[in-house]
């Protein structure tokens, strides 16, 4: 099979990859902008290549070999689920996560009370996931029957 063909095979559909028996970085790359998804079928990952599966899927986080906090970032960014797959958590991955879904507090391994307010602040159901609920201040609202999140300490 030749180069082009091959190229032109993944643009169309990046799980062709798996067909593809002499892979090239540049055929690899296509693939994954193409699917994240195929990322698992890449011989040889580069971060370049791990980076672009990650901004089509960030589940692709799940098949990259050598997690680097620039892929992890950017898979988050793309979906904060992603983060369950996240090796080494930083504080600054997790807040990018939890901006992107506040649901993604459920995989924080180390929750803080910035981290726990941002995703509070972008989904008001993350507060089941907040493991220490003393960090919540309560006020009332101006609306009877309901109450707010003012701050978490």
């Amino acid at each position: 099979m030749y180069k082009e063909e091959a190229l032109e095979m993944v643009r169309e559909d990046g799980f062709n990859l798996m067909y593809v028996k002499e892979q090239t970085p540049e055929i690899c790359l296509e693939a994954v902008k193409q699917n994240g998804y195929v990322l698992e079928f890449v011989k040889e990952q580069t971060p370049e290549i791990c980076l672009e599966a990650v901004k089509q899927n960030g589940y692709a986080l799940y098949y990259v070999k050598k997690q680097i906090s620039e892929i992890c970032l950017e898979a988050v960014k793309q979906d904060g689920y992603a983060l369950q797959y996240v090796k080494k958590q930083t504080s600054e991955i997790c807040i990018a996560a939890v901006k992107q879904n506040g649901l993604a507090l459920e995989y924080v391994e180390r929750q803080t009370p910035e981290i726990c307010l941002e995703a509070v602040k972008q989904n008001g159901c993350a507060l089941r996931y907040v493991q220490d609920k003393s960090m919540l201040k309560v006020i009332p609202n101006s609306n009877k029957n309901k109450s707010t999140v003012m701050s978490i300490f």
